[in-house]
């Protein structure tokens, strides 16, 4: 799943190396989509990417009366049923919701115009913004009714059904400003090919290797395009869809291009492997490997699969046509970074009308980082960060170094791989669900930072001060991980127990050897052990007896300090307990000791007692919470006591959420010193 969070921050990284497995091509998929819901019968679609836009088109799929069922890890489509002429699929008037994507809105706006029906078409804000009027002009042509609800040529639209289609002469449409135009196009007018269908291109056709895509996924489904040149394309009379049956998705070539730009900043020590797209990909965006090779990336390649090293370093710098891979030479952007000179993107015209105006995008971002950029009408000039960086990152607090994404997936991909220059703040990194959902997760999993530079937020209190409740809170709005080591020992015990070993000294150090590997997850407030979910069964009263007899045994004691410590991974750790910042992470970014009156903390233990139905009184409790405060302020072995340079935050009479800002505002003051 993608964070969530309103920012993520990332620490400096320093290494790469490890397997990635792409998800499904955002291009393959929407057009899939449409041509299984275009053809009749049944159709079942492996490996479709899962995301926003692919979402939206499902949807839009059932709305015109389409059958979408999962099947495990597959969707079987069945095609949109026939109506009455003029009625068009789905009856009556249809309203969809299409987000901002185009290669939803595009092909839908063709294919709804000559199908029939009476149709409402809009998307959020930008892809109002984002120029549709070429391909309605053609549409008209062929004599579709279709109007602008908003701004003349851009969504939002309704379409009408049209009287009698012309078919008889060529249909122009203009190829130089997106080729998702032509593309729409050549899907929808398979449906009324009675007689030859001609598509005359005017202008230079951008974009091609998409154009490619689209030819290929026709064939697939039983239509064959002649093609003359990139200029005119003719649909045969007598072509109709045909389901293939089964197809299978490729990975996206462009989400690729982010693990093989990692692979040639950072992997000098094991490659980074990319599995599900390789040197026979269809997609236009594979070329970006030979613009890698180009820069000094070591790439070795076989048909479904990329392993990429480091190379020349610095990375060399390069002048480019980026026509051909418009989405991946994004990326070339941030490489520039690394280069050992100027480096510049041309024929990226394209990029001022995709999710955001991505050429003014990358170049405010990038200047952000300390990189002189120049920028004209089709091209983007890089001059690298000085070597050394200078650490910018940080200059002018939070907003100085925060790379803002324009809701657009692309920008939050591209600019995590800044973070190898030092540490940068990605602010709504849940954009990236558009294409790939777990695009920072993935992330994670195959690059380092030295140990020092994950940042650790410790937060130490005694019993019943709401540092568990905290510190989950503050993990959560950060996208940190979470530890809750006062849970650790009862796991021990709990792990122990079931494992059939006898809580002693004879069995000390086969448990110390069981716990050091405990698959231990603390998510959401629950607590699981490997795939088990375990938050009650650690909670009960034998539970805490068995997590005193483990924690006598020293080497117990040790193997769950290594546990604690690694904890300690990407992006970052929130870690609550009575040593966090004294013990176990004393080089903690932010220490927080978090207490409360004894009378509010018994206040609060009487309420969780008595919702649970267990009889208590307040007096009792707060004696039993003052005698345990001064048992663990006077214990031999970490003592329960503030960090010399931690932060206290008494919140006897603060709530929750008051507590959880008030960390956060120094959190914020720590990084931005």
């Amino acid at each position: 799943m993608a964070f969530a969070t309103a920012f993520l921050d990332l620490p400096p990284l320093s290494g790469a190396g490890g397997t990635v497995v792409l998800p499904g091509s955002k291009s393959i998929s929407n057009r899939v989509l449409l041509l299984a819901a275009l053809c009749g019968g049944r159709t079942v679609v492996h490996d479709l990417l899962d995301s926003d836009d692919t979402r939206v088109m499902l949807d839009a799929l059932r709305a015109l009366g389409c059958s979408v069922v999962h099947q495990g890890q597959a969707i079987s489509i069945t095609g949109i049923p026939p109506s009455p002429a003029g009625e068009g699929p789905g009856r009556g008037h249809v309203r969809l919701f299409l987000g901002n994507a185009g290669t939803a809105m595009r092909p839908l706006t063709a294919a709804l115009a000559l199908l029939g029906g009476a149709y409402e078409l809009s998307g959020v804000a930008r892809m109002h913004e984002r120029p549709i009027g070429d391909l309605v002009d053609a549409l008209r042509q062929l004599g579709a009714r279709i109007e602008y609800l908003g701004t003349e040529g851009y969504p939002p639209l309704r379409i009408d059904p049209a009287p009698a289609l012309k078919l008889d002469a060529p249909i122009a449409v203009r190829g130089d400003v997106s080729s998702q135009f032509l593309t729409a196009l050549l899907m929808a007018l398979p449906l009324v090919a009675k007689q030859d269908v001609t598509i005359d291109v005017i202008g230079e056709l951008i974009s091609k290797p998409y154009i490619e895509i689209t030819l290929n996924m026709l064939q697939r489904f039983g239509v064959q395009v002649r093609r003359e040149g990139w200029q005119r394309f003719t649909i045969p009379a007598g072509s109709r869809y045909r389901s293939p049956g089964e197809i299978h998705v490729e990975a996206d070539a462009s989400s690729a291009s982010y693990f093989v730009a990692l692979g040639a900043i950072a992997a000098d020590a094991r490659p980074v492997r990319i599995e599900g797209v390789g040197a026979s990909s269809i997609q236009g965006d594979i070329r970006f490997v030979d613009a890698a090779v180009a820069m000094g990336a070591q790439v070795e390649s076989g048909p479904n699969w990329l392993e990429v090293r480091r190379g020349a370093w610095p990375l060399k710098a390069v002048d480019l046509d980026c026509n051909h891979m418009p989405d991946a030479a994004m990326t070339l952007a941030v490489m520039a970074l690394y280069a050992d000179g100027p480096c510049t993107l041309r024929n990226i015209a394209s990029w001022r009308v995709k999710e955001t105006d991505r050429i003014a995008a990358m170049a405010t971002e990038l200047r952000k980082l300390g990189a002189e950029v120049r920028e004209g009408a089709d091209f983007l000039e890089v001059t690298p960060l000085p070597s050394p960086p200078i650490p910018r990152f940080r200059e002018g607090g939070q907003d100085g170094r925060a790379i803002h994404t324009y809701d657009d997936h692309r920008v939050a991909m591209c600019f995590s791989l800044a973070a190898f220059a030092g540490p940068v703040r990605i602010l709504d990194p849940k954009c990236v669900a558009k294409t790939f959902p777990d695009y920072f997760e993935t992330l994670f999993g195959v690059v380092t930072a030295e140990p020092g530079d994950i940042p650790v937020i410790a937060v130490d209190g005694p019993t019943a001060s709401g540092k568990g409740t905290l510190a989950s809170e503050v993990a959560r709005r950060l996208g940190y991980h979470y530890l809750d080591s006062g849970a650790l020992y009862r796991i021990a015990g709990h792990a122990a127990t079931k494992a059939g070993l006898e809580l002693d000294s004879a069995h000390e150090h086969a448990i110390a050897t069981l716990v050091a590997a405990l698959p231990i997850r603390f998510e959401h407030g629950h607590v699981y052990l490997g795939e088990e979910e375990v938050t009650d069964a650690i909670r009960t009263e034998q539970a805490g007896m068995n997590a005193s007899r483990v924690s006598a045994l020293p080497a117990v004691r040790a193997a769950l300090v290594a546990l604690q410590h690694g904890f300690r991974r990407l992006p970052g750790l929130v870690a609550d307990g009575r040593d966090m910042g004294t013990v176990i992470f004393p080089d903690a970014r932010l220490k927080i000791f978090l207490t409360a009156s004894a009378a509010q903390r018994a206040d609060r233990r009487h309420k969780q007692l008595i919702s649970k139905g267990i009889e208590t009184t307040i007096d009792t409790l707060r004696a039993d919470l003052e005698a345990r405060d001064a048992r663990d302020s006077n214990r031999a072995v970490a003592p329960l006591k503030p960090a010399e340079d931690a932060l206290l935050l008494d919140n006897s009479g603060q709530a929750v959420e008051e507590s959880v800002a008030q960390v956060l505002q120094w959190w914020d003051e720590k990084q931005s010193k």
